[in-house]
């Protein structure tokens, strides 16, 4: 579906295992990234790249999950390998939580045997029946978070301790013996969702000013540019009045008006160039946050949610450039006093 093709490399269009996210949160794939090494900058939005000379380590965990999600539905409608991952009969349910297929014999000692761990289980016909958004929601909610601690691996993930800032198993949560401030980790995931989409709507508002100022400074480059054009008209109608001796005026006028504008042109075009970059940024922010809203699962909200928000602060802190501040047009005072004299 079109509406997916955001899990793709935002350069080459191509779906990729290896998805990195850059501080400018457009997302790239390991080839991408490495012809863009030499340069340093990010090829959509031309943010230096950190650590140009590596690889930036943050995974784009949500894209690469969707598409590996994406692969199952995939198979569903091709009606390929979809065999029970028991019993290797024919498969008529899919548990998101297993990443298995399931005939309806094992489906149903599955159901009973796991009917307290909350494992939801989907018919294929049903799978088959919907489309491809419905099931990456309707699997959206399935992963569980375990204990980094070595000791509680299998130990599912629930609580969320404020103080140190990271996620705790009850086990871990019992043994500390800090006077820590812990909540449940849906809230903690959600807060944490909350938390982007807060910023984003301050970025919102930055966006609406920033895209004032881009048609500021095209206004300007357009006027500097007419302005340049109605010059030159006029210094051609009066040199052609003139004959041999004056010819060497007409060249000298004509320089002086390109010297004079090009200084001008050069700051306008460096202005466009940056603000043309930190609107694709905030586009980009826009994107990766609806997608996480949408789709993200808990894992990936509690490792991305922090790089994600360093990012939209950072946009934040940008300052607005102001249009005619710096880059004032020529009057062509010399110019206009040169003809007179003429």
């Amino acid at each position: 579906e079109d509406d997916l093709q955001f899990i793709c490399c935002e350069d080459c269009r191509k779906e990729s295992p290896n998805l990195r996210l850059l501080t400018c949160l457009h997302t790239l794939c390991l080839s991408c990234l490495s012809k863009n090494k030499s340069v340093g900058q990010c090829p959509m939005c031309q943010t230096a790249i950190p650590q140009a000379s590596s690889i930036p380590d943050m995974d784009n965990l949500l894209f690469t999950n969707l598409q590996a999600r994406l692969e199952v539905y995939k198979k569903v409608i091709d009606g390929v390998d979809l065999l029970c991952g028991n019993c290797k009969k024919d498969g008529e349910f899919w548990c998101s939580k297993c990443e298995e297929f399931l005939c309806t014999r094992c489906f149903e000692a599955h159901q009973h045997y796991l009917k307290r761990e909350s494992h939801k289980a989907m018919r294929v016909v049903d799978i088959r029946a919907g489309s491809a958004k419905e099931f990456l929601k309707g699997t959206r909610k399935t992963g569980n978070l375990f204990c980094p601690n070595p000791t509680h691996q299998s130990q599912v993930v629930s609580i969320y301790c404020r103080t140190c800032k990271r996620a705790l198993c009850c086990s871990c949560a019992l043994l500390d013996s800090h006077q820590a401030s812990f909540c449940d980790i849906l809230s903690e995931t959600r807060r944490r969702q909350e938390e982007l989409g807060t910023i984003q709507q301050r970025l919102q508002q930055k966006r609406r000013g920033l895209e004032a100022t881009y048609a500021g400074l095209q206004a300007e480059a357009t006027r500097l540019e007419r302005g340049q054009q109605e010059m030159r008209e006029l210094i051609r109608q009066r040199v052609e009045q003139l004959v041999g001796l004056v010819r060497r005026e007409e060249e000298e006028l004509l320089g002086l008006v390109e010297a004079g504008q090009e200084q001008g042109h050069r700051e306008l075009k460096r202005e466009l160039e940056r603000v043309e970059g930190v609107l694709r940024r905030m586009e980009a922010s826009e994107r990766l946050v609806e997608k996480m809203n949408l789709y993200a699962t808990e894992q990936e909200v509690m490792d991305m949610q922090p790089f994600i928000k360093d990012s939209l602060e950072e946009l934040q802190q940008l300052q607005l450039p102001v249009v005619g501040d710096q880059m004032q047009s020529g009057d062509f005072v010399e110019c206009r006093a040169r003809l007179q004299a003429l």
